[in-house]
């Protein structure tokens, strides 16, 4: 009887190819061929389950966020089981940082595909990701819940904050890619503007005092 094929794993193995010769090379400059050569399968095999490179591009972007949220879900595991707003916070912030390979491959390749979605009208033409505001809206969520707790400046306007914090992130990110600042300096100012926005040692919040060894880890 022949191998039943599990069509998502053969999905994810291809992403995961794609993730990896995109890190070394960049999301410019690869091919469906170049993919099928690092999963260890034909071009056509490539071409059977994406048809075209912007979908398999759009299918590893999602494949990325989907890592993504698994990372920040080991970082809030690793805190406690009530990691409260601000630690909430630390952890999706710093998960999206270059400091490690994980996260080098993150903010480069979601970087690289925003930026030729610009110019690309193939790319243009498909979502860029399910829930544009997703991040957003959790983030000021997040910061609501801080203030009516009496975690956080009473005065805050959450959703701009949120958008702050994350376009700060973003741009952190990069400086800390083109080796314009360490992840120290960068973690430095994060830890400057949540310290303005949340209430100096307050209780029940495990990030209330910094970010922890848990969220840097």
């Amino acid at each position: 009887m022949p191998k039943r094929v599990d069509h998502e794993e053969r999905r994810t193995q291809i992403a995961e190819a794609l993730v990896r010769v995109a890190g070394r090379r960049g999301l410019h400059a690869v091919g469906m061929r170049d993919v099928a050569a690092e999963a260890g399968v034909s071009l056509r095999l490539v071409q059977y389950y994406f048809q075209t490179k912007e979908k398999l591009l759009f299918y590893g972007i999602q494949h990325l966020t989907d890592r993504f949220t698994a990372r920040v879900g080991a970082r809030l595991a690793a805190i406690g089981p009530e990691p409260g707003p601000r630690a909430t916070i630390e952890a999706l912030l710093l998960a999206s940082l270059p400091t490690d390979e994980e996260g080098r491959t993150f903010h480069l390749l979601y970087s690289s595909y925003s930026i030729l979605s610009v110019t690309d009208e193939a790319l243009a033409a498909q979502p860029f990701i399910d829930n544009p505001d997703a991040a957003e809206n959790a983030v000021t969520g997040l910061l609501e819940r801080a203030r009516a707790e009496g975690l956080a400046d009473p005065g805050v306007d959450a959703r701009v904050e949120a958008i702050s914090l994350l376009a700060m992130a973003a741009t952190m990110g990069t400086s800390i890619l083109v080796g314009q600042r360490g992840p120290d300096a960068a973690l430095a100012v994060l830890t400057h503007h949540l310290d303005r926005i949340f209430t100096s040692g307050a209780a029940g919040d495990a990030g209330a005092a910094g970010i922890s060894d848990a969220a840097r880890a």
